[in-house]
């Protein structure tokens, strides 16, 4: 009996959502584009997490929480700023990179504390506070400025924030600890190097949808201000 035969799908995709309906799923896609599209600056961005990941299974526990917020902030700090740039497709001016590294490790440096407790208060943060340093780089802010407006951001949609962080979360650590079983296993490469090889292609994925993620919610708080104005106008109206 011959194999069943299907029509072709000539039929286009339909076109992507714009940031202010964008779903999840459609985050982690573009997140995936982005990543295609800056390949090698990925690979420099997950070089940060790779290495401190490394380092901190060879420390113990109160090393690595000692560790992991200060080295590590700053080194997550400056892979975090590069996906922002790459994902606004800015050039912002030296203050202004300034500013958002400094925003940066006011944002990662309690992450670490919060996520060893569990990993959902690290995430709430993240979604809370974590778009002040994309909103460093792409408005130009100054540092109380960026975090109010990272705030602002966070707030606008925040299931959706928490949302897609905690997708991004997810798929990364599957998709990392899979490649690590492959490597591992299936390669000649040892525990150190398959766990150093997965985080560095893998964790850059995080970062870009992070800062992805701030289009979409700059997109809803214009949407809900507009909303919030066209109200203002009809009860105003109404009263008069």
């Amino acid at each position: 009996m011959g194999r069943p035969r299907y029509p072709k799908q000539d039929a286009p995709l339909p076109p992507p959502l714009p940031p202010e309906t964008r779903t999840v799923g459609q985050l982690v896609a573009e997140a995936l584009k982005l990543y295609g599209r800056h390949f090698k600056w990925g690979l420099v961005i997950g070089l940060a997490p790779a290495v401190i990941d490394l380092t901190a299974a060879e420390l113990t526990r109160a090393q690595a929480l000692v560790f992991v917020p200060l080295v590590g902030g700053l080194a997550l700090t400056l892979s975090y700023v590069a996906a922002c740039v790459l994902a606004t497709a800015k050039r912002p001016p030296r203050p202004h990179l300034v500013t958002a590294l400094v925003v940066s490790m006011l944002v990662f440096i309690p992450f670490p504390f919060l996520a060893s407790v569990f990993v959902l208060p690290g995430l709430v943060w993240l979604a809370l506070v974590g778009l002040s340093v994309p909103a460093a780089v792409a408005e130009g802010t100054g540092i109380r400025k960026s975090l109010a407006r990272g705030l602002a951001l966070g707030r606008a949609d925040f299931v959706h924030a928490l949302g897609s962080l905690a997708t991004l979360a997810i798929l990364v650590f599957l998709t990392r600890t899979m490649l690590f079983l492959l490597l591992r296993d299936f390669g000649e490469s040892t525990e150190r190097a398959a766990a150093f090889l997965a985080d560095l292609v893998v964790s850059p994925l995080l970062f870009f949808g992070a800062a992805i993620l701030y289009v979409d919610q700059s997109a809803r708080s214009v949407r809900t201000s507009a909303r919030k104005r066209s109200a203002g106008g009809v009860n105003g109206t109404s009263r008069a």
